[in-house]
């Protein structure tokens, strides 16, 4: 096992063998995940044999499923683990709108876990609708906070005028960072990512603003088990929107953009999320809109006791204006 370039430097390795092989996943839900892979398992299929399976849906896998510089590229992060006499990738690779990330492998049960799936997906279109005009503008300066992956800045940095372009992601999660920096690699070879920075911190901080777009897909449920990527704190999980919301707003330079993607109960067709929002928008007087993207995200957390009032959880966009 290498130390942290050594293990950056083979998940890089990865990508760019997986590129070259043509390969794409698109990454979905968890429940679906566990349904396609229970099918797989029932019709004898359960052990990966192809790319996909063992990087994509995350199937245990013979030593000769894959070639051997592969596996010690696997090693060399720290990334392949035995499962009942078979290897386990310990990372997943998924394709959005044609780039490469890598990010952990399902199930996604470590606190530290990096999620990627439907919400991405929905989180990069939300970017590419909000952003305007200001991909027109040179020497922009942008923070992705809570960039787990880093999907979302790199995605942003690949529509945006390199010239002049700054982009920061911020998280955390120290596993989240080092994803990130490597998918910062795997962009650099489709196009170039350099002015790319993985830093550590919590919402806008430590990072000095002003900031021309900040975004943000952060976490929005409650979780039992307070996990990095799941938990969105309080009694509705909503609490750290909230925060990059009010904290968000002092670090806009004139005529920047928030864009926030998150979630929120609700209950007796009331958004919980939106109820919060609106003294603090109210007292910022800054234009906004609040938009439902999918009226119905992770039915199944329903059953917990977190949500024994909410009709349902929405997918939610909010995108401020200075």
């Amino acid at each position: 096992m290498g130390n942290a370039a050594e293990k950056e430097t083979a998940l890089i390795a990865i990508g760019r063998f997986l590129q070259d092989e043509g390969y794409a996943f698109t990454t979905i839900t968890p429940a679906s995940h566990a349904l396609v892979n229970s099918r797989k398992a029932g019709e004898g299929s359960g052990t990966g044999r192809t790319l996909r399976d063992i990087f994509g849906w995350s199937l245990p896998f013979g030593p000769d499923a894959v070639p051997s510089r592969v596996l010690g590229w696997l090693g060399q992060a720290g990334e392949l683990e035995n499962a009942s006499g078979l290897l386990r990738s310990k990372v997943r690779y998924s394709t959005l709108k044609g780039s490469l990330y890598v990010h952990s492998a399902f199930p996604t049960e470590a606190s530290d876990s990096v999620f990627f799936g439907p919400d991405t997906y929905r989180f990069a279109d939300l970017i590419q609708r909000a952003i305007g005009s200001r991909a027109e503008s040179p020497s922009l300066r942008v923070l992705d906070i809570g960039c787990g992956s880093g999907a979302g800045g790199l995605f942003l940095a690949g529509i945006l005028p390199s010239q002049g372009l700054r982009v920061f992601l911020s998280d955390i999660n120290i596993r989240a960072l080092r994803y990130a920096r490597v998918n910062a690699a795997l962009c650099e070879k489709e196009g170039g990512r350099e002015n790319v920075f993985a830093l550590m911190g919590d919402t806008s901080r430590p990072i000095k603003g002003p900031f021309d777009i900040i975004i943000s897909n952060p976490p929005y449920l409650v979780d039992a088990e307070a996990r990095l990527y799941r938990n969105g704190g309080g009694v509705s999980g909503c609490e750290l929107s909230l925060r990059i919301v009010k904290e968000s707003i002092p670090q806009l330079a004139p005529g920047g953009v928030l864009i926030l993607y998150t979630g929120t109960p609700v209950v007796e067709g009331r958004h919980v999320l939106r109820e919060a929002l609106a003294p603090i928008l109210a007292a910022a007087g800054i234009r906004h809109e609040y938009a439902e993207i999918d009226p119905d995200v992770f039915g199944e957390e329903l059953a917990h006791a977190a949500y024994a009032s909410a009709d349902r959880l929405a997918a939610v966009s909010l995108v401020l204006h200075r």
